[in-house]
Parts: structure tokens; sequence; C-alpha cells
């Protein structure tokens, strides 16, 4: 499910910017980001995430990357589409419901490792 997202790229882009720009000129960064929190009318925690993932993807913060994180959500769309096949398959051959064997099926796997 994608959730809807007010605000374009672009403005993300320019409100990050902005708040690079003359974070100097401010006494903090975050005195600088509820400044331009007020001029492009996001509200300042959402502009302070935006700026720290800015500062991950560009190397000056550790944790996870835009790049990073979708490749987290791809592989867990696969993950929840590959139990579901198996789910469905074992379904099919034992004749149970596919949670039931699912779940057993998983927890012998893990077992097994």
């Amino acid at each position: 499910m994608k959730k809807s997202t007010r605000f374009s790229p672009k403005v993300r882009e320019r409100a990050v910017r902005m708040v690079v720009e003359v974070t100097d000129q401010h006494d903090s960064q975050w005195a600088a980001i509820v400044s331009i929190a007020a001029k492009t009318g996001c509200t300042a925690e959402t502009l302070r995430g935006w700026v720290r993932q800015h500062e991950r993807d560009s190397g000056q913060r550790e944790g996870p990357t835009t790049a990073e994180h979708k490749r987290v959500k791809e592989l867990e769309r696969e993950v929840r589409e590959l139990r579901s096949a198996a789910g469905s398959a074992l379904g099919r051959r034992c004749g149970c419901s596919p949670r039931r064997c699912f779940g057993t099926t998983r927890a012998i796997a893990v077992a097994a490792a």
C-alpha cells in the first residue's frame, strides 16, 4: 500500500537545499528548519525528516540510505510473494489450509537450519 505524498519531490529537494544553505545564518539547524518549514507549508518535523534522510543519502549521517530502504522494501515484498506461493502449493498438496501447512513448514525449516 502506497502512502500519499502531499509534497512533490521538487518541493522536498528545494526545502532541504534551503535548510542547508541557511543553517549557518541561524543559531541551530532546528531554527533553520522551523524557518523554512513555515515558508514551504510543511511541519518542522516533516522537514527535519527530509533533512535527516538527505544527510544519510549524502554520507553525512549514519543510517539506511534511500536506495537501501527501497531494496529492503523490494525484498520484503518478494518474501511475502514467495511465502504466499509456498503456502498455496502446500495447501494444494496436502489438502489442508495453506496457513496451517505453511506455519508447520516454516517451523520445520527453522528447526532444520
